[in-house]
């Protein structure tokens, strides 16, 4: 797996108010950041178009799979780690969330010859034919397995907000899960304990970290951060807010995105930092 894809070091990330030492840009495996959000933008500006989307979706995967390498390895690694951890004569459909995870279930589900369904973040769903050559609305897939396929897994809420329901209302059940990447922040568990056999291909831990540091991607002071990180989180963050006020003061003067974010942080004291006052 392509690491310095994966595993971007950078103190300006927040997420539903929290914040981390690092994003996880999944989709940046498709073959470059440009790449990867040229394919996000197309998505934004076809998405209502969902009869039609699916199509259009699976023609530009396959052709990124057909001219990039690196998209091709990982794809291609997701397939054989599938083949080899899941009996796939069991999977009846593949199913991918609205919009990171369509960068990699649709051309999964199509080299795997299995239908797909495209789950939206309204809950609706349209079902695909392995060639994508017909697209069909909600229609019922009563008793129905399906194998998700997801960038990453943090928590599960995405799966517990929307997939699993999406694919429920079908009248079908998600029996597995296969993420590029777990951010060993308890998604994964969380979907066993809901009976779902949950897999990642790479997972964000401290054997990571130490590959990430001897291959020269990251420096010995963003491992130490990232090790502290990995045991207590909120403590870890906690004292970098502390020791740094001026990273919530500069958020507040960022982007929409990162402002809303930052206030859900200070608005919920979610560091305690209420205390210190």
């Amino acid at each position: 797996m392509h690491l310095r894809f994966v595993l971007i070091i950078n103190l300006s990330g927040i997420h539903l108010g929290k914040i981390g030492p690092y994003f996880i840009n999944t989709h940046f495996l498709y073959g470059s950041e440009e790449s990867a959000v040229e394919f996000l933008s197309f998505i934004d500006l076809e998405k209502d178009k969902k009869l039609e989307l699916p199509k259009k979706i699976f023609e530009k995967t396959f052709a990124q799979y057909n001219s990039n390498s690196i998209y091709k390895e990982v794809i291609d690694e997701m397939v054989s780690f599938i083949n080899s951890h899941i009996n796939v004569d069991e999977v009846d459909y593949v199913s991918g969330g609205e919009r990171r995870d369509w960068f990699f279930s649709n051309i999964v589900a199509h080299l795997l010859g299995k239908p797909h369904i495209s789950i939206f973040k309204d809950l609706s769903a349209v079902v695909s034919t392995p060639d994508f050559e017909e697209t069909v609305s909600k229609t019922s897939l009563q008793g129905k397995k399906v194998l998700h396929v997801a960038d990453l897994v943090t928590a599960a809420s995405s799966y517990v907000r929307a997939w699993i329901p999406g694919v429920q209302s079908l009248g079908a059940e998600i029996v597995w899960s296969v993420v590029v990447v777990d951010r060993m922040q308890g998604g994964n568990d969380r979907l066993r304990d809901l009976g779902i056999d949950a897999y990642s291909l790479v997972q964000i831990a401290p054997d990571m970290f130490k590959k990430a540091l001897d291959l020269g991607i990251i420096s010995e002071e963003q491992n130490v951060m990232l090790n502290k990180f990995f045991e207590d989180p909120d403590g870890t963050m906690r004292k970098f807010l502390i020791e740094h006020p001026e990273f919530l003061e500069n958020s507040l003067k960022a982007d929409e995105k990162t402002v809303v974010r930052a206030r859900l942080c200070i608005e919920g004291d979610l560091y305690g930092l209420n205390e210190n006052k």
